[in-house]
C-alpha cells in the first residue's frame, strides 16, 4: 500500500509533456487524483496573461463533464473538482480523455484543452464466479480442453494484462490461445488421463495476476468431477459466428443461432448451450439452451457500444463441451438530433465592424456516428453573415461590411442538420442589432438648384429652400446648412444671400439689380451632427429677372444746349424722304427693351412721320414752298415694359435748299432760354419754407407779447396784500419775537396805493414778486385759465405734510439753525385738493435736508393776515432801529423758503442752486458801509426792464 501511495504521488508530480498547437493544449494526469489537484498552468501553456483570463471572463466548457475540471482564473491553473475514476468514465476505451474548451470573451476566443486520464492499477482481477465445476469423463483423452472463464480487470493497458496459474498441475495445465481480435481464450488441458477409481473429485486453484505495479491477484476454485466414459465432446459447426443488427432492433428479436454436434448417442449426445460472456452482454442477450438461438432481450444503443462478443459453449450430458465466439455488430441509425448550445453572443455590433467579426459562438453535438453524426450548419440567405466551423464549435461571423441604413436588425436562424437518412435538424434564432456610425454624408435632393428672383426685390425676401437628407440615425442624421464662403464680383456672397442653418431657407440680403448682376453662383454645405461630421455641397444659381426700371436713352440725335443742330430737307424732297433717324437703347432686356417711336409734337404733322419700329423720320408728302423753313419735331421713344417708360427728343428740321437760309432762320434758336423744371420746383419749395418760418416766428413773438401782458395784468389787478407765511416747520428756538432771524425788507411804496413792490433780498440773486391790489380772482383760477403754467401743475397724488413740521429745528433730523439749506420748489395744486411738499427722496436727498413744505393747516382770516402784516412791519422797524446803518441786506437769510399767497394753493420754495448757507454777521467794526435805500419806483419813473432783469 505504501508503494502504491508513493507511485500515485510521483504520478501527480510527473505530468506528461504538454503541447500547444493552433489553440490546443493537452495534459496527462493519473486517475484518482484528490480534489483540488493541479492539472497544469493553462495561462503559461497557452501564453495568456492572467489579466486576459479575468477580463475575458474565462471559463471551462466541458459539456456533460463539467464536474471534473475547474479553472482558477487568478492563477491560471486547471484543477480537479473531484476524483476521476477512469473506469467509470471511459470503461475500456483508450485513450481516456476529457475534451474541454477554454472560452474567452471581448474578443471571443476558444482553445481546445485535452486532459488524458492515465490508468493506475487500482482494480483487482475478478472472476464472475467464485467456483467452477466440471464433470469430466474418465475416458477423456489426453489433450482434452476445457474452457475457463477469463478474469475481468477494469484497468487498461499493462494493468489489465492478466497472467494465470493453475495448481496443482498433476492432471491439467493451462493453455492460452490468442484470437484474431487480440483476445485470448483460457483453456484447461488434460495432460494425464483421469481415473475415476483412483480419484473421483479433483480440486484446482486458478489464480489470475495483472501486470500492474504492485500486482493484484484473484483466485477461483475449480471442482472437477470425474464421470463415467463419454468419449465424444460436442463440436460447433463454426468457431466464430457473426451477426449485424441495427441499434433500434426491437426486443426479443432472434439475432442468430449457434449449432454443435455430438457423435455420442443417448444422453451423451444431448447438447446444452451456454453463454459464458460477462458484463453488459448478459443484460442484452440470451441464448436458448436447447436451440442455440441468441435473442436480444434489451435495448441496444450504438452510442454506448458498437460491438458485442459472446462466448458460447456447447456441453453434452457427459460433460464434454466445445466453445465458439459470436460477434454482433450494431449499425448506427440517425436517431439523435443535433443539440445546439449558445456559448456566447453579442446582441449588438457596430456597422463599421470588419468582416469575420465573431457575433456568436455555438456548440453543436450529435450523438450519432458516421454520417449520422456529421453536422453542418447554415443560415438564411441574403444576409451579410456566415457560419464557420471548428470541430463541434460553430461561430457566426460577419461575411461582408454591414450597413445599418440598409438593415438595422437581423433575425438570423441557424439551422444545423446531420447527414443521416432521413436527416434530422435543429435550429436556433439569433437577433443582432446594428448600431449606427456616422458613415453617410447628407445628400441634397437635387444635384444643383436654380431660382429666379425679380430685381429690385425687398431685402430679406425668401427665395427658395434647399433640402438634404442623411441616411444615418439620431444625432448623425441632424443636418445643418452653411453658406460656403465665396465672392461675387469681388464681394462676399454673404452680402447677397443668407442660409438658415436649420431649414435651409435661402434669403436675399440685398436688393438685386439686373443691369449690374444677371446671375451668380454660390455653394451651400449640408453638414450632419456626427463626430467627425460629414458634409456635402451643392451649387445654387440665382437668376435675376429683369423689371422695366430703366427708361430708354436716346443716342442720336444728341441733345446739347450749346448749339443747335438741324436736319436739312430740300424743298424738292419727294414723299418718303429720310430726314433722320432716332437711335435709342434700353438697358433692360426682353420685351422691356423693345422700343417704339411716336411723333408727339410737330410744326406740321402732315409733313413728317416716324417709323414705329426703326425711328426713321420720313416725309409723308411732297415738300412745297408754303411749308415753313423751321420745323420742330418731338419724338417719344417708349419701351414695351409694364408699366412702360419713355424718353423724348426734340429735332429741328430746316426746309431749305441753301445753307445760308438755314443759318438765318435758326439764329434765334441760340438765344432761347432753357429752364430747368427741377430748379423751378426747388425755388418754389425754398420760398414756401422761408414763408412758413417767417409766419411761425411772427406768431411766436405775438404769443410772447400777449403772455407778458397777461402776466402784468394778473399781478397788478390783485386786491390782497402779499403776506409771507412761514409754517412752524421753520420756527427756531432760542430767539424771541415773531421772526427767528433778522431779515431785511425793502418796501417801496408809490403814490398809487394799488401798486407797490415787495422785494426780498438774498445772497446770490434777487427775485421780485409783484402783486396788484386788484387781485380779484384766485390764483388757482388764473392758473387753470393760463396754459403757460401747465408745466407747474403736478399730476402726481399729493403726499400729506411732513410730520416733522411741528417740531423745532433743533429736534428735527438733518441740519438746522443757521447752517440749514433752503430749497426752491413750486408746487401748484387745485384748491380743493390737499397740498404737500416734496418727498425727502425728491427734494432733500441731494441737498442733505428734508425741505419743510406742506399744506396750510387752516386758511388765515383777514384779521390774521393783517396781524401778520403788522408783525412783519414791527419786526422790520425793530431790526432797523437796533442794527442801524450796519444792517446789510446781503447777510440776511433767505425769507422766501416758504411763501404762501392768500387765495391760492401754491407754495413757493427757494431754489437749491440759488441758495447758499447763511453766514454769521461779522464784528461791528468789520461791517462794510451800508448803501442808502433806494426810492420806490413810481409808474412815471419805471423803466423798461432789461434782459438781465428779465432773467
Amino acid at each position: 500500500m505504501a508503494s502504491f501511495v508513493m507511485w500515485h504521488a510521483a504520478a501527480v508530480l510527473m505530468i506528461l509533456f504538454r503541447y500547444s498547437v493552433r489553440g490546443q493544449i493537452s495534459y496527462s494526469i493519473p486517475e484518482e487524483m484528490p480534489k483540488g489537484s493541479i492539472i497544469g498552468n493553462i495561462s503559461q501553456g497557452l501564453g495568456l496573461d492572467l489579466k486576459r483570463l479575468t477580463s475575458g471572463k474565462a471559463r471551462i466548457f466541458a459539456g456533460d463533464n463539467n464536474e471534473f475540471v475547474g479553472l482558477n482564473k487568478e492563477k491560471g491553473l486547471l484543477l480537479t473538482e473531484e476524483k476521476i475514476d477512469r473506469e467509470a468514465l471511459c470503461a475500456k476505451t483508450t485513450p481516456c480523455a476529457l475534451h474541454l474548451q477554454l472560452i474567452l470573451e471581448d474578443p471571443m476566443e476558444w482553445y481546445d484543452v485535452t486532459v488524458e486520464i492515465i490508468d493506475i492499477n487500482d482494480n483487482d482481477p475478478s472472476f464472475s464466479k467464485s467456483e467452477i465445476t466440471f464433470e469430466i469423463s474418465e475416458s477423456a483423452v489426453i489433450g482434452a480442453r476445457f474452457m475457463l472463464e477469463n478474469a475481468i480487470d477494469l484497468d487498461v493497458g499493462s494493468n489489465s494484462q492478466l497472467s494465470y496459474s493453475l495448481k496443482p498441475t498433476d492432471n491439467f495445465v493451462l493453455s492460452l490461445q490468442s484470437q484474431t481480435d487480440g483476445d485470448r481464450n483460457m483453456e484447461m488441458v488434460l495432460q494425464k488421463a483421469l481415473d475415476r477409481e483412483n480419484k473421483e473429485q479433483l480440486s484446482l486453484l486458478l489464480t489470475a495476476v495483472d501486470g500492474g505495479e504492485p500486482q493484484l491477484t484473484s483466485t477461483v476454485r475449480i471442482h472437477v468431477t470425474v464421470l463415467d466414459i463419454n468419449d465424444n465432446p460436442p463440436v460447433f459447426n463454426q468457431r466464430v459466428y457473426k451477426a449485424t443488427i441495427p441499434e433500434n432492433t426491437p426486443k426479443n428479436t432472434v439475432i442468430t443461432s449457434v449449432s454443435a454436434s455430438d457423435a455420442d448417442e443417448g444422453s451423451n449426445a444431448i447438447i446444452t448451450y451456454y453463454m459464458s460472456s460477462t458484463g453488459d452482454v448478459n443484460d442484452l442477450f440470451m441464448v436458448d439452451a436447447r436451440s442455440g438461438k441468441i435473442i436480444l432481450k434489451g435495448s441496444a444503443d450504438f452510442e454506448k457500444a458498437s460491438l458485442y462478443q459472446l462466448n458460447m459453449q456447447a456441453r453434452d450430458q457427459g460433460g464434454l463441451s466445445d466453445s465458439c465466439k459470436v460477434i454482433i455488430d450494431l449499425t448506427d441509425i440517425n436517431d439523435n438530433k443535433p443539440a445546439i448550445s449558445i456559448v456566447s453572443m453579442s446582441n449588438s455590433i457596430s456597422e463599421e465592424s470588419r468582416p469575420s467579426t465573431v457575433v456568436a459562438m455555438l456548440n453543436v453535438n450529435d450523438l450519432d456516428s458516421g454520417l449520422n453524426g456529421q453536422v453542418h450548419c447554415y443560415i438564411n440567405d441574403n444576409i451579410p453573415f456566415a457560419i464557420a466551423s471548428s470541430s463541434s464549435f460553430f461561430s457566426l461571423q460577419t461575411e461582408q461590411e454591414l450597413d445599418r441604413e440598409r438593415e438595422a436588425q437581423y433575425n438570423i436562424s441557424v439551422i444545423c442538420t446531420d447527414e443521416g437518412v432521413p436527416a434530422l435538424s435543429s435550429s436556433v434564432s439569433l437577433r443582432v442589432q446594428i448600431s449606427d456610425v456616422n458613415d453617410n454624408a447628407p445628400v441634397f435632393e437635387k444635384s444643383h438648384y436654380e431660382a429666379c428672383v425679380l430685381e429690385n426685390n425687398t431685402p430679406g425676401l425668401s427665395t427658395f429652400r434647399v433640402k438634404a437628407s442623411d441616411a444615418d440615425w439620431n444625432q448623425n442624421a441632424r443636418v445643418s446648412y452653411i453658406l460656403e464662403d465665396s465672392t461675387v464680383n469681388g464681394v462676399s456672397v454673404s452680402s447677397y444671400v443668407s442660409v438658415h442653418p436649420d431649414s435651409g431657407l435661402i434669403t436675399a440680403v440685398r436688393s438685386f439689380d439686373y443691369e449690374q448682376l444677371k446671375d451668380f453662383h454660390f455653394q451651400v454645405k449640408a453638414q450632419d451632427g456626427g463626430s467627425p461630421p460629414l458634409s456635402s455641397n451643392v451649387t445654387v444659381k440665382i437668376i435675376i429677372q429683369d423689371q422695366n426700371d430703366n427708361a430708354p436713352q436716346v443716342l442720336y440725335p444728341v441733345q446739347t444746349g450749346a448749339s443747335v443742330v438741324a436736319e436739312i430737307v430740300p424743298r424738292a424732297a419727294d414723299v418718303g424722304y429720310l430726314v433722320t433717324k432716332v437711335v435709342a437703347v434700353d438697358v433692360d432686356s426682353g420685351q422691356n427693351a423693345w422700343l417704339s417711336y411716336k411723333l408727339q409734337k410737330a410744326t406740321d404733322r402732315a409733313l413728317f412721320e416716324v417709323g414705329l419700329q426703326n425711328g426713321e423720320i420720313r416725309t409723308v408728302r411732297q415738300v412745297t414752298d408754303k411749308d415753313a423753313v423751321k420745323q420742330k419735331l418731338t419724338v417719344v421713344v417708349e419701351d414695351n415694359g409694364q408699366p412702360s417708360r419713355s424718353a423724348m427728343v426734340s429735332i429741328n428740321v430746316a426746309v431749305a435748299d441753301r445753307f445760308p437760309e438755314v443759318l438765318s432762320e435758326f439764329t434765334d434758336f441760340t438765344h432761347e432760354k432753357h429752364y430747368d423744371e427741377n430748379l423751378t420746383f426747388y425755388l418754389v419749395l425754398a420760398l414756401a419754407a422761408v414763408s412758413f418760418l417767417f409766419i411761425t416766428c411772427v406768431i411766436v413773438i405775438i404769443s410772447v407779447k400777449v403772455y407778458r401782458w397777461r402776466q402784468s395784468r394778473f399781478l397788478y389787478q390783485s386786491n390782497l396784500p402779499v403776506i409771507p407765511y412761514y409754517p412752524p416747520h421753520y420756527a427756531d428756538t432760542g430767539v424771541t419775537g415773531t421772526l427767528p432771524h433778522g431779515y431785511n425788507y425793502e418796501v417801496c411804496m408809490t403814490t398809487d396805493s394799488r401798486k407797490r413792490d415787495c422785494k426780498f433780498s438774498t445772497l446770490g440773486g434777487k427775485n421780485f414778486l409783484m402783486v396788484e391790489p386788484s387781485f380779484a380772482e384766485t390764483m388757482s383760477h388764473t392758473i387753470k385759465k393760463n396754459s403757460s403754467f401747465d408745466d407747474l401743475r403736478s399730476t402726481e397724488p399729493q403726499n400729506p405734510p411732513n410730520a416733522d413740521w411741528r417740531f423745532p429745528p433743533n429736534q428735527r433730523p438733518g441740519p438746522s439753525g443757521q447752517h440749514r439749506f433752503h430749497t426752491l420748489q413750486q408746487r401748484w395744486t387745485p384748491y380743493e385738493k390737499s397740498r404737500a411738499g416734496a418727498r425727502p427722496d425728491e427734494a432733500g436727498a441731494s441737498a442733505g435736508v428734508i425741505a419743510g413744505t406742506g399744506p396750510w393747516p387752516n386758511p388765515p382770516t383777514e384779521a390774521e393776515q393783517l396781524q401778520a402784516l403788522m408783525a412783519a412791519a414791527n419786526e422790520a422797524s425793530e431790526a432797523a432801529a437796533t442794527l442801524g446803518p450796519r444792517y446789510n441786506p446781503q447777510y440776511g437769510p433767505d425769507y422766501r423758503q416758504n411763501v404762501y399767497i392768500p387765495g391760492s394753493t401754491a407754495t413757493l420754495t427757494a431754489n437749491p442752486q440759488q441758495q447758499v448757507p447763511q453766514q454769521a454777521l461779522p464784528p461791528p467794526q468789520a461791517l462794510p458801509p451800508v448803501e442808502a435805500p433806494k426810492a420806490a419806483q413810481t409808474p412815471a419813473s419805471k423803466k423798461k426792464p432789461t434782459k438781465k432783469d428779465k432773467k
